[in-house]
């Protein structure tokens, strides 16, 4: 992880530095895939108050630490604490949301489809030719071919060449929508 450390007031000598490098440590193993990240920590002094902020971009996403304290080494520490809790959570989101298979989703959460009763016919999908030239048929004819056991038939109707749609009640009888 490459830091970048910007000083308002303060001064880091290199034995401090290396401490600091230690505890960024564990958040760049959080956050390094396979490209650098890059941080960018800001030091200041306000009224014998010492802040820090860290700030990161890790997918599109900008990720802040700040911690202010008497003491400057527990105002990077409490800051470097926030910003590995953000990215322990932006990193569980992602992984979450991106290990689902597609299949589970729309089904639920991982239960076992339940048994269909045995009575229930498998759905069938019926693919209609639209380039092929049918001629059009009456309602007789139309309701003879219902007799083979189908539960709707859209047809073009002989005398007003419009499309209809006979359809099979429960009860028995038929429906008829036209067009």
């Amino acid at each position: 992880m490459k830091i970048t450390y910007t000083g308002r007031q303060v001064e880091l000598a290199p034995a401090q530095l290396k401490k600091i490098e230690s505890q960024f440590a564990k958040v760049g193993k959080l956050l390094d895939g396979r490209e650098q990240k890059e941080a960018h920590v800001i030091l200041s002094l306000e009224r014998h108050l010492h802040q820090a902020e860290i700030t990161v971009n890790y997918h599109n996403h900008q990720l802040a630490g700040a911690g202010s304290n008497v003491d400057l080494f527990t105002a990077i520490h409490s800051a470097i604490e926030k910003l590995e809790k953000q990215t322990i959570k932006v990193r569980a989101k992602w992984r979450d949301t991106k290990r689902t298979p597609r299949k589970q989703e729309a089904a639920g959460p991982s239960e076992p489809p339940a048994a269909e009763p045995e009575t229930e016919h498998e759905r069938r999908i019926f693919h209609v030719n639209h380039h092929e030239r049918r001629k059009p048929m009456t309602l007789d004819e139309a309701l003879m071919e219902m007799e083979k056991g189908a539960d709707y038939l859209v047809y073009r109707d002989a005398q007003t060449s419009r499309v209809a749609v006979l359809v099979r009640r429960r009860d028995g009888n038929f429906d008829l929508i036209e067009a």
